[in-house]
């Protein structure tokens, strides 16, 4: 007997229940440890209930991180648009990136600690990633318009994030 067709939520709903479940499975144990059996354990599903959904591990873990970058640029948009000062702006965003990070380890783990293939083989995560660069290079080169910062705009974004995500990644090591 066939198998019933999937509604398009139910697809959804069982895309976001493994992204979930594999968030936490990837920083826990690495990417290399975690398998698809182990996904489904995790969900509670037969072993090959996840390759219906998803051709294989990298499809998950691209999604897995697409959606992490996701709600970190959500959350890098919307305090560079809570202030019009430039330099409150850089103090709300670099706020938001702590507070992202310590509410949400797991997700900030898997964007930055672990082994990655190249952004560009999907292109959802990499718009996503982009998308939380971006966000930052917007508020620096408003604070170089301004006056209040001085410098190339890309050396000084990418000097604020290396920085900020340095003391992260050191809080969240313990």
């Amino acid at each position: 007997m066939a198998r019933a067709a999937l509604s398009d939520a139910e697809v959804e709903a069982f895309r976001r229940k493994t992204v979930r479940a594999a968030t936490r499975l990837f920083a826990a144990q690495g990417y290399s440890a975690v398998t698809l059996r182990a996904i489904a354990a995790e969900l509670g599903t037969s072993p090959m209930a996840p390759y219906r959904y998803f051709d294989n591990k990298a499809a998950i873990f691209a999604l897995v991180r697409a959606e992490a970058y996701r709600r970190f640029a959500n959350e890098q948009e919307a305090a560079a648009a809570a202030s019009s000062d430039p330099l409150e702006r850089l103090f709300r965003m670099r706020e938001a990136y702590v507070k992202f990070a310590l509410k949400h380890p797991d997700e900030y783990r898997v964007m930055f600690e672990l082994a990655q293939e190249p952004e560009e083989r999907n292109p959802r995560l990499a718009r996503e990633s982009h998308r939380a660069f971006e966000a930052l290079n917007d508020a620096v080169k408003s604070a170089i318009d301004a006056g209040v910062l001085e410098g190339d705009v890309t050396t000084i974004a990418h000097l604020l994030w290396a920085t900020l995500h340095g003391m992260v990644s050191l809080h969240l090591a313990g």
